[in-house]
C-alpha cells in the first residue's frame, strides 16, 4: 500500500497532463450541476423540543459550476421544470421566543450566492446573502493539502480517485477524476489534479455531488455572470459579522423575541 500511493499520485499527475494537452488547442468550458446537501442541526430552545418534528433533516438544493479555461463560476442551477416548489416559512413560537426558518430557494435574500473564482492569480469574488443584507467577500485561494489515496471508483462514466484533508478541524473527503483537467471544484474546494465530482464535508453535514456533467459547452453571457453586488468585505471581516449576529440571535432567543434562521450558505 504504501508503495502504491505514490504510483497513484504520479499517475493522476500524467493523465491530468495528458488531458491538459489535449485540451490545449480550446479553452475547456464545462457546465456541471450539483446536488448540494446540507443536513439541519438546529438546537430549539427550553419549550420547544416538541416542534423538532417540523424541521427539515436536510435539504438539498441544485448548485451549477461553470468552467471558462481557467476561471469557475459557481451559482445557482436553473430550477428543472418537473421540481416541486419548496416555499414558505415554517413558523414556531414556543418559550416566549419566536422562530422563523427560511425554507426554498431564494426566499428574503439580498443577492444569488456567485463564487467566481480565477486558478490563474489564485484569487476569488464571493457573492452572497446573510440575514437579508448583500456582501461582496475577497479573499485569495489556499489550496488545502490533500493526502490521494489508493481507492478509485467509477462515476457517471468517469474514473475518480479518492483525497482526503482537515480544514479548521473538518474532515474533507473527495472524489475528483483526472479525466476532466480542471483544478476546482463546488464550492471553495479544488486544489486536486482533476475536477471534484462528489464531496463530503463534516462527516457527512454538508454533501456534493454532480448530478450532471456537461464538457465543451457554450455557455451564454447571461448565465456567466460575475459577482458585483454588495458590500465589499475581506473573508475574516465577514466572518466576524457573522460571529456577531450569531452572538446577538443567542441573546434574543435567551430573551424572547423572533429569530429568523436563513439558508445556510458555508
Amino acid at each position: 500500500m504504501t508503495r502504491l500511493v505514490p504510483f497513484i499520485v504520479s499517475l493522476a499527475a500524467t493523465l491530468l497532463f495528458l488531458a491538459t494537452q489535449l485540451f490545449a488547442q480550446d479553452v475547456l468550458t464545462g457546465r456541471i450541476i450539483y446536488d448540494e446537501t446540507v443536513k439541519m442541526d438546529i438546537q430549539l430552545p427550553p419549550g420547544m423540543e416538541s416542534m423538532k418534528d417540523q424541521i427539515p433533516s436536510s435539504r438539498t438544493t441544485q448548485r451549477m459550476l461553470l468552467v471558462r479555461g481557467d476561471e469557475l463560476l459557481m451559482r445557482d442551477a436553473p430550477e428543472p421544470e418537473d421540481a416541486e416548489e419548496e416555499s414558505g416559512d415554517i413558523v414556531m413560537s414556543g418559550g416566549g421566543a419566536t422562530f422563523v426558518m427560511r425554507v426554498g430557494g431564494g426566499g428574503g435574500e439580498a443577492v444569488e450566492r456567485i463564487r467566481h473564482t480565477s486558478l490563474a492569480d489564485m484569487t476569488a469574488v464571493e457573492q452572497r446573502d446573510f440575514m437579508g443584507r448583500a456582501f461582496l467577500i475577497t479573499e485569495e485561494v489556499h489550496e488545502p493539502a490533500w493526502q490521494l489515496t489508493s481507492e478509485q471508483s467509477m462515476y457517471e462514466g468517469y474514473l475518480t480517485m479518492k483525497a482526503t484533508t482537515v480544514i479548521d478541524s473538518t474532515n474533507v473527503v473527495a472524489w475528483f477524476t483526472p479525466e476532466i483537467p480542471v483544478s476546482g471544484g463546488p464550492g471553495t474546494y479544488g486544489g486536486l489534479p482533476g475536477l471534484i465530482l462528489v464531496l463530503d464535508v463534516d462527516d457527512g453535514k454538508r454533501t456534493y455531488a454532480a448530478r450532471s456533467i456537461e464538457l465543451g459547452v457554450s455557455l451564454p453571457d447571461g448565465e456567466w455572470v460575475r459577482p458585483d453586488d454588495g458590500k465589499k468585505v475581506t473573508r475574516a471581516e465577514y466572518n466576524k459579522i457573522v460571529e456577531e449576529k450569531m452572538k446577538e440571535m443567542g441573546a434574543q432567543r435567551r430573551g424572547g423575541g423572533t429569530v429568523i434562521f436563513g439558508n445556510s450558505n458555508n
